[in-house]
């Protein structure tokens, strides 16, 4: 497993200024790589590591570095991106496709699918309907219910469930535990008791999604729950049933999002965050970490807070908060002050 020095360069879409033989082995950070490695700078507090580091290439934006002896540097416009194309690189030379069905793997008739451009592992289940697009790895102890339809090029890690009906892209990835198309959260009380709400509808995730591990998107009560293109789920999630995700929005870990709201392209929602149901989101709004959303958002710009506000008004809120045990003091230092001027 090894890069050359072209390749190298056209993984990252760089024209070679001089010949190198050395094949590179492998990737790392700048404190830990070795001679046959890769590295990048991606930050500028990791600048003074630059110095030290024994990589034998790093990446660097553009401006004025200097490299250790024995280190090469190459200057791109975004290191961390394309430093993620030498990680793919190298993890696929490390784990190359090698399509197969698992003989521990469960498939009913009427399934769909190419056994030499697919890889099944053991214990998964296809039920009847479902289709298996080439190129895709449904890994061990996957469920895919009946009618479900899976693109090209997905991944689905091992102990993912997908329900009956839903359909995913191409180039989804699905992480460990996640759940997709369980049931909507719905109730209506009945004559003292919660009767459950029949949820019908389906999950629709649109091309290059990726979905953390042990989050869940519900079906929709009726129609769908959207996932738009290339949006990214984080772990432990909850996408309730009717919501509608736009295009290459970011959902961060622990955060949830009640039913049939609807968020615009490039939306970023950061972790722990919560939005309430039935509500709109612009596109490029950002809801910033434990903020609550409460109404809608129809301005882009950075929200905080429960409930979630502009950024500058909810810091000058929380400026004024710090300052009321002061405040407080100083008017009781003013309260005595008047009671003994009045008692004069």
């Amino acid at each position: 497993m090894s890069l050359s020095w072209q390749q190298l360069h056209a993984l990252i879409g760089v024209t070679p200024d001089e010949a190198v033989s050395t094949l590179y082995t492998g990737i790392g950070a700048l404190d830990d790589a070795g001679a046959l490695d890769v590295s990048f700078l991606g930050n500028p507090r990791y600048e003074p590591q630059l110095a030290g580091t024994a990589a034998g290439v790093v990446l660097v934006p553009a401006g004025d570095f200097t490299a250790p002896a024995g280190c090469r540097l190459i200057t791109v416009e975004n290191p961390s991106g394309e430093f993620s194309k030498l990680i793919d690189y190298f993890q696929q030379q490390a784990n190359p496709f090698i399509p197969g069905v698992s003989p521990g793997a469960h498939i009913e008739d009427g399934v769909v699918y190419d056994p030499e451009k697919v890889k099944i592992g053991p214990g998964v289940v296809l039920e009847k309907g479902a289709v298996v697009g080439d190129g895709t790895i449904v890994g061990a102890g996957c469920l895919i219910g009946r009618d479900v339809v899976i693109g090209r090029d997905c991944v689905l890690h091992p102990g993912a469930v997908i329900r009956e009906r839903c359909t995913l892209g191409n180039r989804v990835t699905l992480q460990p535990g996640c759940v997709i198309g369980s049931d909507g959260y719905g109730f209506d009380l009945v004559e003292g008791c919660h009767q459950k709400v029949p949820q019908v509808g389906i999950v629709e995730i649109q091309d290059d999604v990726e979905v953390g591990a042990n989050s869940c998107l519900d079906r929709a009560r009726f129609g769908r729950t959207i996932i738009g293109e290339g949006s990214k789920i984080d772990n432990l999630v909850q996408i309730a049933h009717n919501v509608k995700i736009g295009k290459h929005c970011l959902v961060v870990a622990q955060s949830g999002i009640a039913g049939s709201s609807k968020l615009g392209d490039y939306v970023t929602i950061a972790a722990q965050a919560g939005v309430a149901g039935h509500l709109d989101l612009a596109d490029q709004a950002i809801l910033a970490a434990q903020g609550g959303l409460l109404k809608n958002i129809t301005n882009p710009g950075v929200y905080m807070g429960t409930p979630a506000r502009p950024m500058k008004a909810e810091q000058r809120k929380m400026a004024t908060v710090a300052r009321l045990p002061k405040m407080r003091e100083e008017l009781r230092e003013l309260k005595k002050k008047l009671e003994q001027h009045l008692s004069e």
